[in-house]
């Protein structure tokens, strides 16, 4: 009898636990399916033409790999850019600052290119053992507009079992196994190797067959990282980030210049800059979220970048940044990587009079920090499925309309 009760007992508790766990796949799943749905992005007045990146590697054609690129083809002669969002889907300012360069910029000379989401597996899931949320919200005139909070590696669902140890392909390399998956550990990438391998070869492929003369990565760093707020550029780079400091400098933005190092294979401003004839660069800014040091991990410290665990590790003199009570709102971060951008734009202009890339039409930093990103996103789309446009958007593409006809 007593054998028999324990039975019971156990089968219960079994049965249990299974309910559990059905219940809570119940609630999970279809939350992490949301993830799969892919941000609306709208196109602003100086999109010419938006393409996938499996046109320039249909290796990844049909794939959770393939992602937009969109075009902004000023018409005019001067240089091509690449602008990289998304390389890790857990840092917003470089998604978000895509996202405005696509619904704001005008070229008026040379040509841009814009991937706001370079690892587009990335931002189908999140890193469950961080406690991150999988989306965050950013206030426009007409309503609150939702952004994904993705992961720093491509998804297992995409790309799994890590290895014990990833080996880079051309350097040989050793890593951690779970670097398998970061897409900027995995450039100039290769046709027949792991999913993340082929995202990269499709960069390269695109910065290659476009003859992309600047490529910009964006990113964010934590405060306790030692590159931060900082321009990561390669060694035939490392000219016009120096004047892009200057001017910067002049505008009151404080920023630094790291050398791209020869020793650490697979980064971008590496790899895109010894593969290719790219000028390639990395930017990095500051965001709490990135760091171990932080508290709760939520929507709030991702958009208002506010952390109490950093004030102290500032009073602590543990921090490469300036850390106050005002922290480091996303809007600020935007901000940096927008001015920047431009910065170096500018500065390959003043190198290379003759082949410029000039982009108007963009926000200031000033402007950001006073307006807010929400003034400068196109807003959600209506009931009959029209999106709404700012009447500054609408007075760009009216200018624009004007000047061609």
């Amino acid at each position: 009898m007593n054998e028999l009760l324990k039975d019971s007992k156990n089968l219960v508790a079994s049965v249990g636990v299974l309910a559990f766990a059905v219940a809570i796949l119940f609630v999970v799943i279809p939350d992490a399916l949301t993830m799969r749905e892919p941000d609306l992005i709208h196109k602003g007045p100086g999109v010419t033409e938006v393409r996938k990146l499996s046109d320039y590697f249909d290796g990844i054609a049909g794939t959770g790999a393939d992602t937009q690129v969109y075009v902004l083809d000023s018409g005019k002669p001067g240089a091509s850019a690449l602008i990289l969002g998304g390389t890790h889907a857990n840092e917003p300012s470089g998604y978000l600052s895509a996202v405005l360069f696509i619904e704001n910029a005008v070229p008026a000379a040379g040509k841009l290119y814009v991937i706001p989401t370079a690892n587009a597996s990335a931002m189908t899931h999140t890193d469950y053992m961080e406690g991150t949320p999988r989306k965050f919200a950013i206030d426009t005139p007409a309503g609150p507009r939702s952004f994904r909070y993705g992961s720093r590696a491509t998804s297992p669902a995409d790309q799994w079992p890590d290895p014990d140890i990833y080996v880079h392909a051309s350097s040989g390399q050793r890593l951690s196994g779970s670097e398998t998956r970061n897409l900027n550990r995995a450039y100039p990438g290769r046709a027949d190797g792991t999913f993340t391998e082929k995202v990269a070869f499709a960069i390269t492929s695109l910065i290659r067959k476009e003859k992309i003369d600047i490529t910009i990565d964006l990113h964010e760093a934590s405060p306790e990282y030692p590159v931060v707020n900082a321009m990561v550029a390669h060694d035939r780079a490392m000219k016009i980030a120096s004047i892009a400091l200057l001017n910067l400098e002049m505008d009151d933005i404080t920023i630094g210049v790291e050398p791209s190092p020869t020793n650490l294979r697979g980064l971008s401003h590496r790899e895109l800059g010894d593969a290719t004839n790219t000028l390639a660069l990395l930017f990095e800014s500051t965001n709490p979220a990135q760091g171990r040091l932080r508290g709760v991990t939520n929507e709030a410290l991702i958009v208002e970048g506010k952390d109490d665990m950093y004030l102290a590790a500032q009073k602590l003199g543990r921090l490469f940044v300036p850390f106050g009570p005002e922290g480091e709102p996303l809007k600020k971060r935007v901000a940096r990587h927008l001015s920047t951008t431009q910065a170096v734009f500018d500065a390959y202009a003043t190198e290379m009079p003759e082949r410029p890339l000039v982009v108007g039409a963009m926000p200031s930093y000033k402007e950001v920090l006073d307006k807010g990103i929400g003034h400068y996103l196109q807003a959600p789309k209506t009931a009959t499925g029209d999106a709404l446009i700012s009447p500054r958007q609408f007075a760009v593409a009216a200018q624009r309309a004007a000047r061609d006809h």
